[in-house]
């Protein structure tokens, strides 16, 4: 496709340290690779070529792993200098992201969401930002979407106990004038600063995908992951 992937790398696996101490959590191993190469291939399969990487946890190690890059692929990666969230990290890149509009994946889930329906959806859209959401039996332990007419997300529902539901599955498409409404150096969110802020002003779409979410940011988690996705 004719626009840039970024995938944000940045957080520092916590909650996973205790089966995956020593490199950052997109860098897990899943199904004799490194999970962040599953995501790119993934996308790559839909004709994304270039790659904006928002690394900042032992991010020199995200820089050592695509030294001298991918066949057929194009590979930057931005270092932030101090943390700053998952919107902040993505504005910090805004200098390396080159096309007006973009695709932004969470670097520690996976969703065989068809990347072509999702794009062709928000180009009849309208909104600046629209998500991918995967149907989940658990989904009050992610925090459920509300979603009303033509796929119109009306807010992010607090983490319950139990409940099935649609839940955020990492995927994003985002005109890249979005960026604008984020503040510079700070820390910033998508999910608790972002979207439920252009959500409330009606700019943000939610399309449904039929494919199960797969997140290794926990160790059940990781196991699950690479038991599905050897």
């Amino acid at each position: 496709m004719s626009m840039d992937a970024v995938i944000l790398c940045g957080g520092k696996g916590t909650r996973l340290r205790s089966v995956v101490s020593d490199r950052p959590k997109p860098l897990a191993a899943v199904g004799g690779g490194a999970f962040l190469d599953l995501l790119m291939k993934y996308a790559a399969g839909f004709g994304f070529r270039r790659f904006v990487l928002c690394a900042g946890h032992m991010g020199r190690m995200i820089e050592e792993h695509f030294h001298g890059g991918r066949p057929g692929l194009e590979i930057v990666v931005s270092i932030e200098a101090e943390p700053l969230d998952t919107a902040g990290a993505v504005k910090n890149a805004g200098r390396l992201i080159g096309t007006p509009r973009f695709l932004l994946l969470n670097g520690d889930s996976f969703c065989r969401a068809d990347l072509e329906a999702f794009a062709s959806f928000h180009a009849a859209g309208g909104s600046p930002v629209s998500l991918a959401a995967s149907r989940r039996d658990d989904a009050g332990a992610f925090g459920a979407l509300s979603v009303g007419e033509n796929g119109r997300l009306l807010a992010f529902a607090e983490k319950s106990a139990s409940g099935p539901g649609l839940v955020n599955a990492g995927i994003y498409m985002l005109e890249k004038t979005v960026l604008e409404r984020v503040p510079p150096g700070v820390r910033y969110s998508m999910e608790r600063d972002l979207l439920p802020a252009l959500a409330a002003a009606g700019q943000v779409r939610a399309w449904e995908t039929g494919a199960p979410l797969l997140d290794i940011g926990t160790p059940e988690g990781y196991a699950r992951a690479l038991e599905e996705l050897k």
